[in-house]
């Protein structure tokens, strides 16, 4: 790969998802586009900008999805997932007594690990939370990784990376040598493709959004404005999670960290009150609700 050929998709990548590229990243970017040229019957890297210069879009987008898919797994750093159990959700549980509901975004979903991982904590809870209506939306800018995140279909690897023993056993089902998630578990939660670069105003407003391990790819100016968004489709008093490398502090004014718990943060200013949401029938815990 020639210099001009990193430095064209460094500001193509950074342009498309905001995916911020060190200068020396190229063995990164070689091991996973090699392999793309390959498959689609290329010579290499340099034909794949030749293509994307020349607007091939199906090229430009599966350059995208290569570059952007990072791993993931159930209850990643597991304190996140503590702290929504024994400090998010109670507190979510008390100030939501009235209407009953709760609207959880997981802003970037990839391969559907953290978003069940949230749905087995709730399901957990199914005693304080019986008549409740829980709609949690996952998203991610690749459609190939929603699409398995939709069939909640995982390798033996996958599963035991994370996931506690008893927790594959009450909500898992082995099918050959692969395991799936219970059907109740994937009606929980919405899928849709979103680039966080674009306006995610359409969502709605949250009251607890997980937004983790995708903003250290970003620069500290995205970053800045992601954080002005988010805080936008956030309820005054919701809560957002990071991952274990991300902070807002000095890149935002719009939250401040949660005193004791780290990674979790609130609101810093009252805005308004939560939204009211009308009044319906209680569904449970078995089927989202569409967005608002």
């Amino acid at each position: 790969m020639t210099p001009a050929d990193y430095d064209f998709l460094r500001k193509f990548l950074k342009e498309k998802s905001g995916l911020d590229l060190s200068a020396d990243k190229q063995y990164l970017v070689e091991s996973r586009l090699v392999p793309l040229a390959r498959k689609a019957g290329l010579n290499g890297i340099d034909d794949l900008v030749q293509k994307i210069k020349g607007g091939n879009s199906v090229i430009g987008a599966d350059v995208v999805e290569a570059m952007t898919t990072n791993e993931t797994f159930f209850f990643r750093d597991k304190m996140p997932f503590d702290h929504l159990r024994d400090v998010v959700l109670p507190e979510m549980i008390q100030a939501r007594s009235a209407r009953r509901s709760l609207r959880i975004w997981c802003a970037a979903a990839s391969t559907g690990q953290e978003p069940y991982s949230i749905a087995m904590v709730i399901k957990e809870m199914s005693a304080q939370l019986s008549g409740w209506r829980i709609e949690i939306i996952g998203t991610d800018i690749s459609q190939q990784v929603l699409e398995k995140s939709k069939a909640g279909i995982y390798t033996q690897f996958e599963v035991q990376r994370g996931l506690p023993i008893q927790l594959l056993v009450k909500y898992f089902k082995q099918v050959g040598d692969m395991w799936q998630i219970a059907p109740e578990l994937r009606a929980m939660i919405q899928y849709k493709p979103l680039n966080l670069l674009t306006e995610f105003s359409h969502l709605g407003k949250f009251d607890i959004i997980f937004c983790r391990n995708v903003l250290i790819y970003f620069d500290q100016d995205m970053k800045s404005q992601i954080f002005g968004r988010l805080a936008k489709c956030m309820e005054a008093d919701g809560f957002l999670a990071l991952g274990a490398a991300e902070t807002v502090v000095g890149l935002t004014d719009a939250f401040k960290p949660h005193a004791d718990k780290r990674g979790l943060y609130r609101p810093t200013a009252v805005r308004a009150a939560p939204s009211i949401v009308p009044p319906m029938a209680p569904v449970g815990l078995k089927t989202a609700m569409p967005a608002r």
